[in-house]
């Protein structure tokens, strides 16, 4: 089914601020033939890592799905949420200061 998710990528990160921009464009230039959504968990940054997450959902809300914590819950934890609300066939995983140089990453590793 075309509607089905295939893949949720999963990013956790915490006052990533000079990165996350990156981090989230490598995502969106991804090139697949299947649809794929982003799950961002925030683990209470102080910087303005929320900000700019929120920048991208409201500009890609039927893609991006932020959870912005209140107070710090561990990586751990902020990982087994994410995993949990995923609904794609396959998981993947990105850290909010990490990137993906590869356009076709996301397609490869599904075929």
């Amino acid at each position: 089914m075309q509607d089905e998710i295939m893949v949720s990528v999963i990013v956790l990160t915490y006052n990533h601020e000079k990165y996350i921009r990156q981090a989230l464009e490598s995502i969106l230039m991804q090139q697949v033939d299947f649809k794929y959504e982003v799950l961002v968990g925030d683990d209470c940054s102080t910087d303005s890592t929320p900000q700019i997450l929120l920048e991208y959902q409201n500009k890609y809300p039927e893609l991006f799905c932020v959870r912005l914590r209140h107070k710090n819950i561990g990586a751990t934890k902020n990982l087994y949420e994410l995993q949990v609300l995923a609904r794609g066939k396959y998981l993947a995983y990105l850290e909010g200061d990490d990137y993906w140089l590869n356009n076709k990453k996301l397609q490869k590793q599904v075929n």
